[in-house]
């Protein structure tokens, strides 16, 4: 079968064109993967999530579109993510480290979790449009395609409102640091 028709079976819901297309690609996205993971089950886990993106969002794939494309475009966001994820755990486990190497200072703390607290108040106070793309961002790590895409929004839109929720931020911690 043509991969144009089996696209167009695929976005109608047919689970056989679906594998036909896994099996035609799994391994060309696992190869890909290792070019950037140095792990073999994290390079695993990654072609799993990019099929499970095809199908969750199959009916917006269009049968003039280049799927292979389409395959590695997925597949370089999802390693993207999961490398910036890998950064911001890699900084929490070094912070916290670096904590247990100095001296406990109970008020220090205190400061630390009203100003973690200030924040979230902060950002409730986000109109709720922008609250919920800042969110999706900074607490579920999506890159700005993904919440452009999840939210059927462009991704300047994403760019823009997180801008703005950051500057909102800043200009209210800044309050904050010069009154105490």
């Amino acid at each position: 079968m043509e991969e144009r028709q089996i696209i167009k079976s695929l976005k109608e819901g047919d689970r056989e064109a679906f594998s036909m297309l896994y099996k035609q690609y799994w391994e060309k996205v696992y190869h890909f993967c290792g070019l950037y993971l140095n792990n073999r089950d994290v390079a695993e886990d990654v072609v799993q999530e990019v099929f499970i993106k095809v199908w969750e969002s199959r009916e917006f794939i269009r049968e003039d579109d280049n799927f292979k494309g389409l395959l590695f475009i997925i597949t370089r966001n999802l390693i993207f993510n999961h490398h910036r994820k890998n950064v911001n755990e890699d900084f929490y486990k070094m912070t916290v480290l670096s904590a247990m190497d100095t001296s406990y200072d109970l008020e220090e703390e205190i400061t630390a979790y009203n100003l973690g607290e200030y924040i979230d108040h902060l950002i409730e106070e986000l109109p709720e449009r922008r609250r919920v793309i800042f969110n999706l961002s900074r607490k579920e790590h999506k890159s700005y395609k993904e919440i452009a895409f999840q939210l059927n929004i462009s991704e300047k839109t994403v760019e823009n409102q997180i801008s703005e929720a950051l500057k909102f931020l800043k200009k209210n911690i800044m309050l904050l640091i010069w009154f105490i």
